[in-house]
């Protein structure tokens, strides 16, 4: 797994005035490990949004203002709901031995599937799944490969080949498929009508209906 350097201070400033921090161009956030106090910090906005647009899984070598340094994973984001910046992060500080719970992004290998070659739809479910592991063998992804998949055919957990890591997810959770075209009514199923319908002549005994008295009726 990747290894990357994230530069953080200590804040004091807390509740609603941490706005001045995000018009600063920082964000505020939470360090935490189990059995030590929680850590309030600000990080620089640029740098934690790569680690949010990653599709890798980082670790995070964390180096605070007052010298010290702490490992860590990205555990948690919120953006605001309008424009979509972060406005608050929770890191996760790890012990190096012992193991850690953590969600790992699933990408797919392989190239087209044999099954879409031949009409099919790919239809990637699971985009994350939860592992458990010791931090240095988290991976950056977890890859499947579905070159060879066809029409009708699916991967699940349980068909997985991993190593050194616990998948945390029911072993029947369906990762990918590759499900049966679409079948599209043909046109010609429904045969055009060529000739014209010819309506009866009925005739009607009595006064004849003035012209709009029937349609006055049926209203």
């Amino acid at each position: 797994m990747a290894e990357v350097t994230l530069q953080a201070e200590i804040r004091d400033i807390k509740g609603k005035k941490v706005n001045r921090l995000r018009r600063k161009g920082k964000v505020p956030g939470i360090f935490y490990l189990h059995g030590e106090k929680n850590l309030s910090i600000a990080i620089p906005e640029k740098s934690i949004l790569k680690l949010i647009n990653s599709t890798e899984t980082n670790l995070i070598n964390l180096k605070l203002d007052d010298g010290t340094e702490q490992k860590c994973i990205l555990k948690d984001w919120q953006l605001d709901p309008v424009t979509d910046r972060p406005i608050h992060v929770d890191l996760q500080g790890i012990r190096l031995d012992e193991k850690i719970t953590i969600e790992v992004p699933v990408i797919l290998t392989g190239g087209i599937p044999q099954g879409v070659k031949d009409g099919g739809m790919l239809q990637h479910i699971v985009h994350k799944l939860k592992i458990s592991c010791l931090p240095k063998y988290i991976p950056q992804h977890i890859e499947i490969n579905t070159e060879n998949l066809q029409i009708n055919q699916s991967i699940h957990v349980k068909d997985l080949q991993i190593e050194n890591y616990t998948i945390l997810e029911n072993e029947n959770t369906t990762l990918v498929a590759v499900l049966p075209p679409l079948v599209e009514k043909a046109a010609a199923e429904v045969a055009p009508i060529t000739e014209e319908i010819t309506e009866p002549e009925v005739v009607s005994k009595g006064k004849k209906a003035a012209e709009g008295e029937e349609e006055e009726k049926s209203e």
